[in-house]
């Protein structure tokens, strides 16, 4: 494994401009309309690599992605060429079995469908034209079969013009009212309509064959969601080697889905005859990621441990399907394993994983269970194997989603991508540095200290100082598209961010010491952090300082307001933002959708502990509030509804703190349209510029 140390030091990456060279600060504008990298995929034989790139129309405030492909073994150093038409919004891309054609999901038809087009250029081809959208698919190991993943509703079965009737006549209804009787009544930022996310199996249409209409329901109705909601993918479901059935993730359709974590595999035919064959039903916490040996004899997938618990470590298992037992594979790698990608010889699972802030590829020996870095430097999104490459898309704090391929087999790390290079010329970003400190019982705490772009030795700086949400996640040394650091440098400003207790990526034993101490180890962390960070950073003005967060981050300002104080009872913050934060921890856990997240966290239900609701309760202690807030929050979030923000901000209201309400409509709990990320990263700024300067 990877050895790590204290102190990371990570200057602007060369393919960055210079600062000589640069003329200002990144700003949201540049993040807003910076094209956007995903979806590498290979070729069979591992010599063409494809992959989707997201541009940005800003004026009419829409976003549509092609398909790019690049010929690694050409001679010529040619840059990537388009593959899919002009105007088309594509996605999914996956090559076939022969390598000759890239399938890919498009709306082009009204519809998401699946289609495909020559590897060579061409015109695409329709392959489905089901009622309704294809979510995702997944072909068949011999290319003659594909899985669909599509919404239907449960009696419907395979009827796919069922649905649509079963849709055009609720909107045709004079009423508008729902009854529901049992949850999810709503779940992220859509109610229930009735429908389930389901797995279809259809023949593949080749040749001049028409696009299929009709598919195969596998499962029955046993199963809820496959994939699941709301950010289930393919990677749930897997076809056997020889085609004969598909293992899915999923857990029973019934009242217990909103408390319940218990989503078990379950074989089933491919031709949708027999019942479903649970084959976890031993683990009563989280199992999903299947994914076959090539002689079929073992199933290999990723499984928790704790029931209720959705930050507990995905530990990598493999199942002997002939006997049904299992073993743990690298049961010391306190790690949580994102996913499954088999060597072409069955002796090694590549995974990614948060480690130390950073988010790396690994190797993992599944004899021996030892662990290799393949790629660090960063965060690795994405990536691929076949034949002798690997394709991966990474990150980092400078830069957006790059393509590269290399890293395995002896072969150099080479840029695919050349994405933005015309777009950030003229900019500079921020240098940044991990460090770290001893926070809450001794325990080795990491953060990152980001300089302004305009950095000056001597100076100091008005800092933003940003807490991550999760509570279980990481800011470390990645981009976002929502929280990006950078756009805080570009102004101007230096930026702390601290990896609390809770975070992961620092072993399973870190992350778990958040629960139920959600406002005493992790707002401890955040005050050691900060002394320490202005102890080690001259540049960094205490004086002149911003807290802002989101989700749970906004749980910890709305925290920080009443109970972060010197021994004169002053703030070390002169303004805070809270954007989707948790005000009231007892209705937070009546309101929300998914229960088990609350549950989990305070230690069980409000009616049976409510002292545990009550400890940590920002609602508790608005008495103390005095510090400026901007409050943020839109009206599609359910997983932390906008009634909290309106709370809180009529609590600022009612004790006269200054203070503003950014409200989204149409937005859920994150901003994710253009022009609204525009307009919620220029009040923010504005408000730092109201309070601290810049």
């Amino acid at each position: 494994m990877k050895v790590h140390h204290a102190i990371l030091p990570l200057a602007l990456l060369l393919a960055m401009p210079s600062l000589a060279m640069a003329e200002r600060g990144f700003e949201i504008r540049d993040l807003a309309k910076l094209e956007r990298v995903s979806s590498p995929a290979l070729s069979p034989d591992g010599r063409k690599v494809v992959f989707a790139v997201r541009q940005v129309d800003f004026d009419a405030n829409k976003a549509s992605s092609g398909l790019w492909i690049e010929d690694l073994m050409a001679r010529d150093a040619a840059p990537p060429t388009r593959l899919t038409p002009a105007g088309w919004n594509v996605n999914s891309p996956s090559f076939s079995e022969d390598g000759k054609s890239v399938y890919f999901l498009s709306a082009k038809s009204g519809t998401q469908q699946l289609y495909s087009i020559p590897a060579a250029g061409g015109a695409p081809k329709l392959l489905t034209n089901i009622a309704g959208d294809v979510g995702g698919y997944k072909v068949s190991p011999d290319g003659k079969r594909v899985a669909l993943a599509a919404e239907a509703f449960a009696d419907c079965k395979s009827d796919f013009a069922c649905n649509k009737k079963k849709l055009d006549a609720t909107s045709a209804r004079k009423s508008s009212g729902v009854v529901f009787d049992r949850m999810f009544i709503r779940h992220w930022d859509a109610f229930n309509d009735g429908r389930l996310n389901r797995v279809f199996v259809a023949d593949l249409p080749s040749g001049k064959a028409k696009a299929l209409t009709a598919a195969t329901l596998i499962g029955g109705d046993l199963l809820a969601d496959v994939p699941s909601r709301p950010f289930g993918d393919t990677s749930e479901f897997a076809w056997s080697p020889d085609g004969s059935s598909v293992v899915v993730g999923a857990r029973k359709a019934d009242r217990a889905e909103p408390w319940s974590t218990n989503f078990d595999l379950y074989q089933v035919s491919a031709d949708g005859s027999g019942a479903a064959k649970n084959l976890t039903a031993s683990n009563p916490a989280w199992d999903t990621g299947p994914v076959f040996s090539a002689d079929g004899k073992t199933l290999y997938y990723r499984a928790m441990k704790r029931p209720g618990f959705e930050a507990d470590r995905l530990a990598l298992m493999a199942m002997d399907l002939a006997s049904g037992t299992t073993r743990e594979i690298a049961p010391k790698w306190d790690r949580s394993a994102d996913g499954i990608t088999l060597s072409d010889d069955g002796k090694t699972i590549y995974t990614t994983a948060g480690d130390m802030g950073e988010h790396p590829l690994f190797a993992v020996d599944i004899d021996s269970g030892g662990i290799t870095e393949i790629v660090g430097d960063g965060s690795v999104s994405a990536f691929e194997i076949a034949g002798p490459t690997l394709a991966f898309t990474r990150n980092t704090m400078a830069s957006g989603d790059e393509l590269f391929v290399g890293g395995i087999h002896g072969a150099p790390v080479r840029k695919i991508s050349q994405n933005n290079v015309t777009a950030l010329k003229d900019v500079a970003f921020g240098e940044y540095e991990q460090f770290n400190f001893k926070g809450w019982n001794g325990d080795t705490v990491h953060g990152y200290v980001v300089k302004p772009w305009n950095y000056v030795e001597g100076e100091k700086y008005p800092v933003a100082f940003l807490i991550h949400g999760g509570p279980q996640s990481s800011f470390g040394n990645g981009w976002s598209y929502r929280w990006n650091p950078q756009t805080y440098a570009g102004q101007g400003y230096a930026v702390v961010m601290i990896d609390f207790h809770g975070s992961t990526g620092y072993g399973q034993d870190f992350t778990d010491a958040i629960s139920q101490h959600w406002g005493d180890r992790p707002l401890e962390d955040l005050q050691k952090g900060w002394a320490a960070a202005q102890k080690q950073y001259a540049f960094l003005d205490g004086d002149k300082a911003c807290a802002l967060g989101a989700s749970y981050g906004g749980y910890m300002v709305n925290w920080i307001a009443g109970n972060w104080f010197d021994r004169n009872g002053q703030s070390p913050f002169k303004c805070l933002v809270n954007h989707d934060g948790v005000f009231d921890q007892r209705m937070m856990a009546y309101s929300t959708e998914e229960l088990w997240f609350t549950e989990w966290e305070n230690g069980g239900t409000p009616y049976d502990v409510p002292k545990n609701y009550e400890e940590f309760n920002p609602v508790n202690h608005v008495k103390n509030w005095r510090v400026p807030m901007l409050v943020v929050h839109g009206q599609q979030d359910f997983r932390i509804p906008v009634e909290q923000g309106i709370a809180a901000f009529t609590a600022l209201q009612r004790r006269g703190i200054e203070s503003k309400f950014l409200y989204f409509p149409d937005e859920n709990h994150w901003v994710l349209k253009p022009q609204n990320s525009v307009l919620w990263h220029d009040t923010v700024n504005g408000w730092l510029k109201q309070h601290i300067g810049q």
